[in-house]
This record gives C-alpha cells, sequence and structure tokens, in this order.
C-alpha cells in the first residue's frame, strides 16, 4: 500500500461535518482522489488544484491532507503544517475543517489539543502542529513548513507569501506545497502562470517535471456555458449528490438576462478564464496568431510603427507592423529601471523577471529616458524600412525633438488618441487578428496588454481601447493598435508644422 492509498483509507473513516450528508462516512470522490494521487505521488514538491466552486478543495482535500500529516498515515514527529490565504479568516476555513473532523471522531479528538482563539492544532503523540497562518508574509519568516496549503490563490495580491513560505521548506525532508483555488482571471497572476506551466507539462508541451503536479477541472473556453452537461463535466460535486444542481440553473438564469452576471457564472462555476466583462481580445484569437519571429528575416522590410509613451514612470511600447510580411509584428518595451519593484507590487506582474528575459529593457534613473527609447527608435529605423511612426500628437514635438538631435530621419505621424483617430485603427486591428493576420511574437507583456485591453464606446459607435483599472496596463496593445491604423491608411510621406507646437519636456 503506497502512501496515496493510505491517505485515501484513512479519509473514508473519516465523518462529514457540515451539510447535507453530516454525520455520513466521507466518500473520497474521483475527482479528489486523483488530486490527492498525484499531490502524493514520489517526488512530487508542489501541488496546483484549481477547480469550481463547491468542489471540496477545502473540505474534501486540502483538510483530508493536513489531517493524514497530523494525525494520520503520513504523521511526523514534529511535523510543521500550515494554511495560509489572502486574509487570515480565508486561511481559517481549511482550520476549521480539520478542527472540525477531529471534533467529530473522538479517537483523534483524543490525539490534539485545539485552539481555536490562536487557530493552533498541536498533536500530542507526534508534537506536530497545524496553524493557519496570516496574511502578512513578514510573519511567516523562520518557519520551517513540511507541509502548507495555500488557499484561493487567485486572491493573493503577489507571490510573496507563497516564497516565503516555500522557501521555508528547503531543511525538511519531503516537504509539500500546495496551491488551491479558482482559476484567476489575470493570465499574469502567478496562480495562472503555475496551471499554465502545469498543464503544459501534464499534455506534454514542456518536459516532464516529476516535481510538479496539476489538477485542473474547467469547461472549455469555447463551451456552451448554458449547457448542463457542461456544467456536470467540471462540478462532479453535482454527480455525487453533494451540490445541488437547482442553485446552479438559478445563477444560469440571472446570468442569461444580466450580462454582468454571466463571467462571474463562467468564473466561479465553470473556471473559466473570461477576463473582464468587455474583454476586446480573446485569448483564443490571440493565441492563434503567436509565432516565432526573426528579426533578422526582416531587415529592409516595409514596416509602420507605434510609439505608445508613458508620462512618468510607467510602461513605454513600441510596435512594428509588417504588413507585406504576413503581419508579422516586433516589440519593444521599457520601463525605468527604479521603478521596476514598486511597479511590480503595484502591478501584479513580474515586471523584474520579464526584464531578466529581455522583454523589457529597464531604463536608467527614476522616470521616463526619453534620450533611451530615441536611441532605440534610430536603430529601429536604420534597420527596416519605418514608413511612418504613429505617436499621441500630444508628445510629438517631444520626440521629434530627441530624434533631431540624434541625427535621424524618423517619418512622425501624430495619432489622435480619441473615439475619432482610434476607431478606424480598432477596427484594422481587429479584422486582421480575426482574419489571422497578425503574426506576434508572444512577447508575455504584450499578451498581458492584450488580455488588459478593454473597448469603449461613445453614442456615434466608436471604438477605442481603455484599460480596466490603474494596474492593467494596455501600452503595448495601444502602440500595436496605431501601428496597424497606420497601415491601414497607406499614407503618403507625412509633413507636420511643429513650429507653432509647445516642446515638451522628458
Amino acid at each position: 500500500m503506497n502512501r496515496a492509498d493510505e491517505v485515501i483509507r484513512f479519509a473514508s473513516l473519516l465523518r462529514i461535518t457540515s451539510g447535507r450528508c453530516a454525520g455520513q462516512q466521507m466518500r473520497v470522490l474521483p475527482h479528489i482522489e486523483a488530486a490527492l494521487r498525484g499531490t502524493l505521488a514520489p517526488g512530487v514538491r508542489t501541488s496546483c488544484i484549481s477547480w469550481p466552486r463547491k468542489q471540496s478543495k477545502s473540505t474534501g482535500f486540502a483538510a483530508v491532507l493536513i489531517l493524514a500529516h497530523l494525525v494520520g498515515p503520513l504523521a511526523v514527529p514534529r511535523g510543521q503544517m500550515a494554511t495560509a490565504s489572502a486574509s487570515r479568516d480565508q486561511a481559517a476555513l481549511i482550520y476549521d475543517e480539520v478542527a472540525a473532523f477531529l471534533r467529530a471522531e473522538p479517537e483523534l479528538h483524543a490525539l490534539v489539543n485545539i485552539s481555536d482563539s490562536r487557530k493552533t492544532i498541536t498533536a500530542t503523540n507526534t508534537g506536530s502542529t497545524f496553524r493557519a497562518l496570516s496574511a502578512d508574509a513578514h510573519t511567516a519568516h523562520g518557519l520551517g513548513l513540511d507541509v502548507f496549503v495555500m488557499d484561493e490563490g487567485a486572491q493573493q495580491r503577489d507571490s510573496e507569501l507563497w516564497d516565503v513560505l516555500f522557501t521555508s521548506q528547503s531543511a525538511r525532508a519531503n516537504p509539500l506545497a500546495v496551491m488551491i483555488g479558482t482559476r484567476s482571471q489575470d493570465p499574469q497572476h502567478f496562480f495562472s502562470q503555475m496551471i499554465d506551466y502545469g498543464e503544459k507539462v501534464m499534455d506534454g508541451t514542456f518536459d516532464p517535471d516529476p516535481s510538479f503536479f496539476c489538477h485542473v477541472l474547467a469547461a472549455n473556453e469555447d463551451a456552451d456555458w448554458q449547457d448542463e452537461s457542461v456544467w456536470r463535466a467540471c462540478n462532479p460535486c453535482l454527480d455525487a449528490g453533494v451540490q445541488e444542481i437547482d442553485s446552479l440553473r438559478e445563477l444560469a438564469r440571472q446570468a442569461a438576462h444580466i450580462p454582468s452576471k454571466e463571467n462571474v457564472f463562467r468564473a466561479l462555476h465553470l473556471n473559466q478564464a473570461v477576463g473582464q466583462e468587455d474583454r476586446f481580445i480573446s485569448s483564443i484569437d490571440w493565441r492563434a496568431c503567436a509565432a516565432e519571429i526573426d528579426p533578422e528575416s526582416l531587415r529592409g522590410r516595409p514596416c509602420y510603427g507605434g510609439l505608445d509613451l508613458a508620462s512618468t514612470r510607467d510602461l513605454n511600447a513600441l510596435a512594428l507592423f509588417f504588413p507585406e510580411d504576413g503581419g508579422r509584428v516586433l516589440t519593444w518595451f521599457w520601463c525605468p529601471d527604479e521603478a521596476l519593484d514598486a511597479k511590480e507590487h503595484r502591478d501584479r506582474v513580474p515586471y523584474r523577471t520579464w526584464a531578466g528575459q529581455g522583454y523589457i529593457e529597464p531604463t536608467p534613473g527614476r522616470g521616463r529616458d526619453s534620450w533611451h527609447i530615441a536611441q532605440r527608435v534610430v536603430q529601429v529605423a536604420d534597420m527596416f524600412d519605418l514608413r511612418g511612426l504613429a505617436i499621441d500628437r500630444w508628445r510629438a514635438d517631444d520626440v521629434r525633438k530627441l530624434l533631431e538631435d540624434s541625427g535621424a530621419d524618423v517619418p512622425i505621424v501624430p495619432f489622435g488618441q480619441g473615439y475619432a483617430s482610434m476607431s478606424p485603427a480598432v477596427d484594422a486591428f481587429e479584422a486582421r487578428l480575426l482574419d489571422g493576420k497578425i503574426r506576434h511574437p508572444d512577447n508575455p507583456v504584450l499578451t498581458w496588454c492584450a488580455a488588459n485591453a478593454t473597448i469603449q464606446t461613445d453614442p456615434a459607435g466608436n471604438r477605442k481601447v481603455i484599460k480596466p483599472s490603474d494596474y492593467r496596463r494596455v501600452d503595448g496593445i495601444i502602440s500595436l493598435i496605431m501601428a496597424c491604423g497606420l497601415a491601414a491608411r497607406e499614407p503618403e510621406p507625412v509633413t507636420y508644422d511643429f513650429s507653432s507646437s509647445i516642446l515638451l519636456t522628458a
């Protein structure tokens, strides 16, 4: 009998403590068994579990896993277990389930001391301890955990707490780190990245990683969200009689008539990555247009550019669009080096990692380094046949002056950011994307911007892209849309009178 067999047998002896099945012996449902077997397989160090709501993530999986290590077949002398989440109240949910299971079984209850006020349980026979942790990563330093479960990983602002707990396990013989929850709607959230990595390992896209296990229950992105067979496929507790289908039917009826509730239903109960309510770019369409692109193969080829400049410390983006080469795209991103860490914390994406991978060029100082950006634009203009560079007209003077000082002849095209200017460009970009006539390099910064892009429409039906919140950037997509819009104009050589304009400073 292996470790998973022992834990599943142990779980079948427990009594359910709440709900319609309270008092009955636990049935280890197939999806819970699969998750336990995968998590407890030899060599697994990290387990990522993402299911819809009400599928026994906390009660049937996490609580059993903790109990098995605290008082069950996997208990070790002086073992340390913990649960953590974005709030201590959330972390306490798994603690409460563990305590309830123990209190329901006199033989197990006799083996522990339970302190609800401190959210701590100690096994008297082994000295092992289980606790619900605060959400503050700074208080978790100094721990040495054998096992921890992070609940509702998508609610974490960043990976700091996970990283602190994970590194606390370095001296343990058989450490296990587990994250559970419904999927994050931000593709760059670290929980999303863990799921993406796990799924690609499991389906063979990435090389095998015996230290990582991933189990996801979710409806396909193109599935009919109102089809009850779709619900059942990713909500196994429905067929097990643990979950009532009538409640889902009621929620689905509301979602069918209240658009804002459709995505909530799909995200929470189908575990789909649906993004914000008015997301502009489908992840399916975007992924279909990804391609490997060699810049050298485009040397000397005609292209159009879009340059989106931040006012102070934010992201700056340049996109080149090559209409005569299958719509291939090249991108550059810049951010002040001294702002990377603060932006990473605010925007909840790995700016520093992206910079290390070459996707972002850090510029010196705390603010935008326009000279550095201008030098890169000069290099781009020398390498490619740049027919026009679209830029917000309010920033055109600034860039023109810097480029003139660099001795370059770059055809700047002032490009308005209002509905009248942006709507034709949005239409041109969208048509090419849907027809597969854009080939982007799968740059994670650009992909993040694409996932954030939200459409706003004026009373006349004109459209432009906006960011849905201060921390979800769209600079890369704005620059690409301007480039596509410029290409669609097929402009004659542009002459612009800067003589009466005000020079903007960096």
